[in-house]
């Protein structure tokens, strides 16, 4: 198997939408789990992805998966509309 690359990875890299990324490295990965009921945390690789991408265990089923993904699209758009409305 030498020279082949992964086929799956236990995490995935998000990169964080601009307006939503802070100084504070744990800002974002805090909105997500109290606004959307989803863990993250800030990606780690260098100092400059902790506060650009956070990162997330794929480590439940599809449905969890699919379950998170709603509610953080959800929470985006409630933030969205409300920055429309501003």
């Amino acid at each position: 198997m030498a020279g082949r690359g992964a086929k799956a990875s236990m995490y995935i890299w998000a990169e964080i939408p601009a307006p939503y990324r802070a100084p504070d490295r744990w800002s974002s990965p805090r909105s997500c789990l109290s606004q959307a009921g989803v863990a993250c945390r800030p990606a780690s690789g260098s100092e400059n992805t902790a506060t650009t991408h956070v990162r997330f265990a794929l480590i439940e089923n599809e449905h969890r998966i699919r379950q998170a993904v709603r509610g953080i699209r959800d929470m985006l758009r409630r933030d969205s509309l409300g920055r429309a409305a501003a």
